[in-house]
């Protein structure tokens, strides 16, 4: 969380799973899974971008991107270790697409505040 709060990046990558409600403006919220675990922070969506290959994030955004291009090559290999990839039928198999948020007004909260319900890996909706 460091990397939004202080170290100036404004830019968050991930497989495109969740993101057919996504839109410009909605809030994303940073989640904290580890020592005190809550809500941390949030931002706003500024724009959505979708691509087969996370490097091409790098051209586009630079040293924006929260990870570095080597450790998203380091990543993509784990993934590819593992086969991360989506089987349809007929048996072909289908990379997944990426995101890219570009986010703005990046706020970390005074204090860790903690969620109603439980919060899985994938992330979820807030609804008000």
């Amino acid at each position: 969380m460091h990397r939004f709060f202080s170290g100036g990046k404004t830019v968050f990558v991930k497989p495109a799973t969740v993101f057919k409600e996504l839109r410009r403006g909605m809030k994303l919220v940073f989640y904290q899974s580890h020592e005190d675990t809550g809500y941390v922070g949030e931002a706003t969506i500024g724009r959505i971008l979708i691509a087969e290959d996370p490097l091409t994030f790098y051209d586009t955004y630079g040293d924006a991107v929260f990870l570095t291009r080597d450790e998203m090559v380091a990543y993509l290999e784990n993934q590819e270790k593992w086969k991360a990839t989506r089987v349809r039928k007929g048996n072909e198999s289908r990379k997944r697409n990426w995101m890219a948020l570009e986010l703005e007004d990046i706020r970390a909260y005074e204090s860790v505040r903690k969620p109603e319900r439980f919060v899985p890996v994938g992330g979820q909706y807030l609804r008000d």
